[in-house]
């Protein structure tokens, strides 16, 4: 691709649109490197300009749409993001990765405990020296011989994520004391820490991006679905169509926030209307009442 978009150095009235699917940012930062205008377009807002399908779906049909919307002026963009955001978001997939496998272990052995009738663990079992001690006894005295090779494989497994964890977060940590939008976020709002003020920083950008907060929920992933002639699925839920880090990284805070011990504004009367507005300190979904959407 670099040898074929040679041709194409230093000409300004070229520009390409290239979909925002698996692979963009290769061919992005090629078209940036040869110093073509790159543009992303948001899959969704593309597929719904196209209108109704009267052909077949090809390759050929989606590059001649995205050129038709480009020329005239009506492609839907995505932010493409600086090289040190897009690799602060390959650090913060792999760290949420490795977190999710390492919960998927840990109920592993719950289900193995329970499956034998041996005890339950307590909560923080997994990450004491004193749980794991019982653990081991416990598996000893109320397992099989395959039950003890079950627990003794996810400790280790377990053993070997948490030190991947420990070095992520330490990068992580780092990345989000050098960028300027995690700092401020940690510190102005209560339950957001580094990990996640630089997962929203990374994703949200800055306050020009979205022109609504809507535009925000919705690109989160936490709107609220409505009822929809062409689908079967029950109103009501949230749509879950976005970036899956950035949607932990908002449930994370606003559940830290919406403890009892947050604290509230100076200015306001510790009301429950005061601490229902103060407790949502990110993106909120809107109501939806289940009942058929009009036009």
């Amino acid at each position: 691709m670099r040898a074929w978009l040679a041709r194409f150095a230093g000409r300004g009235d070229v520009a390409f649109a290239v979909e925002g699917c698996t692979g963009w940012r290769y061919v992005a930062e090629e078209l940036a490197a040869a110093g073509v205008a790159a543009h992303l377009a948001e899959p969704a807002d593309t597929a719904a300009a196209r209108g109704r399908k009267r052909h077949p779906k090809t390759d050929k049909t989606d590059s001649r749409l995205l050129r038709t919307l480009l020329a005239e002026g009506r492609l839907p963009q995505c932010w493409i993001p600086p090289a040190h955001v897009l690799e602060y978001r390959a650090l913060l997939e792999t760290y949420h990765d490795l977190r999710a496998e390492r919960t998927a272990w840990a109920q592993r052995i719950h289900a193995v405990l329970f499956h034998q009738g041996a005890p339950g663990l307590g909560d923080g079992a997994l990450r004491t020296e004193q749980g794991l001690a019982a653990l081991r006894e416990t598996s000893a005295a109320c397992l099989s011989p395959a039950g003890q090779l079950q627990v003794a494989a996810a400790l280790e497994v377990i053993a070997a994520l948490e030190t991947l964890l420990c070095e992520l977060r330490h990068q992580l940590l780092d990345a989000a004391r050098h960028l300027t939008g995690a700092r401020m976020l940690a510190a102005r709002l209560y339950g957001v820490g580094p990990v996640t003020a630089l997962a929203m920083t990374c994703w949200l950008a800055g306050a020009g991006r979205f022109s609504s907060s809507r535009k925000a929920v919705r690109f989160t992933g936490l709107d609220i679905t409505v009822w929809s002639s062409d689908r079967k699925g029950p109103p009501g839920r949230l749509s879950r169509q976005g970036p899956p880090v950035l949607r932990w990284a908002v449930y994370e805070a606003g559940k830290t926030h919406a403890r009892a011990a947050a604290p509230t504004t100076p200015t306001t009367p510790p009301s429950r209307t005061a601490r229902t507005a103060n407790a949502r300190p990110c993106p909120r979904p809107a109501r939806s009442s289940g009942r058929p959407a009009t036009s």
